[in-house]
């Protein structure tokens, strides 16, 4: 098996470093997005039991999950762009 040159072990650290930016600012836009939905539906009005907490959660999960993931073709688009600029 070949050995990486410093130049592609660089290249590759960029590629990670680049995608660990775009998920923590998809992350935080997620998450003030959620907060922002919660805030404006007062979804927290439903939670009136144990038993409704518990079945909140995962809904609240459900949705996060959701917003997070429209993200991602952004992020494969900028990291793949990004990538493309380097010299391989």
């Amino acid at each position: 098996m070949a050995q990486l040159w410093q130049a592609e072990v660089a290249n590759w650290i960029a590629l990670y470093v680049a995608a660990a930016l775009c998920c923590a600012v998809a992350m935080a836009l997620s998450v003030g997005r959620l907060m922002w939905q919660l805030y404006r539906e007062r979804a927290w009005d439903e939670v009136r039991s144990l038993r409704s907490g518990a079945l909140f959660l995962p809904r609240l999960w459900w949705r996060w999950q959701k917003l997070y993931l429209t993200s991602t073709p952004v992020t494969l688009l900028v990291v793949g762009s990004f990538g493309a600029t380097l010299s391989w």
